[in-house]
């Protein structure tokens, strides 16, 4: 059976929002079998030599499907779509829209967006560098909002892994303030977080995941 990696106990900041949420709300969605691994982040279950035999850089989501072990939420998600084919076109057009898409989360959103939260948090609020990436992640939001105005996903006309990742790199519904001023986006959220299948990965992950 597939095996996810995910943590079993995680610091309380990051419960909720660790990226194999990612790859548990796609496995959902398309059905697939699977059992989860669970990590113990803050007794550093990611530093063991067996972990990081899985993944040098000691980091969460894995997954081992009978030997084939992927790395790297965006590429776990890709391989499972293919896997399945589930939440990826069949066309070779349909394909590219979602892959670029998905390097748009990884990259053009979450860069930005993730670096600003980790310089405030590490006492950067107020300086010059916080202030550039707030502009920067606002001025690729805006950007974001004028593609979402008028579709009701972002790649094709169909839910696909690349709106589970842009969802969840935007904070999937446990944080709308880096989304709440930009309607286009924030509607765009809430639709994919009222899909059953991410209340049912969610809610599973809350009652095995110990905030410690």
């Amino acid at each position: 059976m597939l095996k996810v990696y995910g943590f079993s106990r995680v610091n309380k900041m990051a419960h909720g929002k660790t990226r194999d949420l990612r790859v548990l709300w796609a496995l959902e969605e398309m059905g697939l079998p699977y059992e989860v691994v669970g990590i113990d982040h803050p007794q550093r279950g990611l530093d063991t030599p067996a972990y990081r035999a899985l993944n040098p850089f000691g980091q969460i989501p894995v997954i081992d499907d009978d030997g084939v072990v992927v790395t790297e939420s965006g590429a776990i998600l890709l391989y499972l779509a293919r896997r399945s084919g589930k939440l990826m076109p069949r066309d070779l057009a349909g394909e590219a829209q979602v892959l670029r898409w998905c390097v748009a989360a990884l990259n053009t959103i979450e860069v930005p967006v993730l670096t600003a939260w980790f310089v405030d948090l590490n006492g950067g609020k107020g300086t010059q560098a916080s202030n550039a990436l707030h502009q920067w992640g606002s001025m690729r939001l805006k950007q974001l909002d004028g593609w979402l105005a008028g579709r009701e996903f972002i790649a094709t006309d169909e839910f696909t892994v690349a709106d589970l990742l842009m969802t969840h790199v935007l904070g999937a519904g446990t944080d709308e303030s880096v989304v709440k001023d930009h309607p286009h986006v924030l509607a765009f959220q809430k639709r994919c977080i009222a899909r059953p299948a991410w209340k049912k990965a969610f809610d599973a992950y809350c009652d095995r995941v110990e905030a410690a």
